[in-house]
């Protein structure tokens, strides 16, 4: 059975038997523009996640024909009135929720069709994979209306490169998936409608790949990866992930994908041995 939440009727979360967690943008009609309630929705969201042990492995997906187009305009309409300590609080919430995406511990996939726009592309770059549709396009286009993609800037840089950065920071031109493929904020796209692989097989093709791995495991990795990234390798470093493996090799999950692995049998997180990927 699948378990379905609304946590609101803009922001719904789904979690199916195989422990994924889905969380869908629910505007189509304003393309799925958030504001600072769907923002707190979704700080709402991403915790209960993190709280629920059978999730392994999140998507961020949305209805309708675009992804988002980013913050809402009547909300930025409101935020002329705002004070700068309002304004403030308001943007911090928003960086909260960025925050929170960025270190939920289970992996996570963007799922995006249609426009990515300003603030979209920092839910993009906070995830850890994304796959796209071919006709998926992505816009960074703060500046044209006075702003600047601030809140988001730390995670786009760390998704596209400082250099990329620059360009659409400062052009605020639309880019393609193609391009985004290549810049690195896109994983994966699905082939194009008249052949190949639908968005949604090619999501479900990662999903499933990621599932074959050990649920802890994926976590360990994922915090690895925050613990060690941009660290001086020194001793200190060299400790910590010694010590990480040590841990993980020991550990009932450890020995029991060792076993598996050793005995040719799929280890016991996987449901049938046709899942389980042998070295060749």
């Amino acid at each position: 059975m699948n378990d379905k939440t609304a946590l609101s009727s803009a922001v719904l979360l789904e979690i199916d038997q195989r422990g994924v967690a889905t969380v869908t943008l629910n505007r189509a009609e304003k393309h799925n523009a958030f504001d600072d309630v769907i923002i707190q929705q979704l700080i709402d969201t991403f915790n209960q996640i993190e709280q629920t042990p059978s999730v392994r492995l999140m998507v961020l997906a949305a209805k309708g024909k675009n992804f988002s187009a980013g913050g809402d305009l009547n909300w930025m309409k409101r935020m002329i009135n705002f004070s700068h300590q309002e304004n403030f609080d308001d943007a911090k919430q928003l960086a909260l929720m960025l925050q929170r995406l960025n270190t939920l511990t289970v992996p996570t996939i963007a799922k995006v069709q249609g426009a990515a726009f300003g603030g979209a592309v920092g839910l993009v770059s906070c995830c850890d994979m994304a796959v796209a549709s071919h006709s998926a396009s992505f816009c960074l286009s703060e500046v044209k209306i006075g702003l600047a993609p601030a809140t988001i800037a730390p995670y786009v840089i760390a998704a596209i490169g400082s250099r990329a950065t620059r360009r659409y920071f400062l052009s605020a031109e639309r880019f393609s998936a193609e391009r985004a493929h290549s810049l690195g904020l896109v994983s994966e796209l699905s082939d194009t409608e008249e052949s190949g692989r639908s968005l949604d097989q090619t999501l479900e093709s990662l999903v499933s790949t990621i599932l074959k791995n050990g649920p802890f495991a994926l976590k360990a990795a994922k915090k690895l990866i925050r613990d060690t990234e941009y660290q001086t390798i020194d001793e200190t470093i060299m400790n910590h992930t010694s010590e990480v493996i040590a841990s993980l090799r020991a550990s009932e999950e450890g020995q029991e994908g060792l076993g598996a692995f050793f005995e040719k049998r799929s280890p016991n997180w996987i449901k049938s041995n046709s899942d389980f990927d042998e070295p060749k």
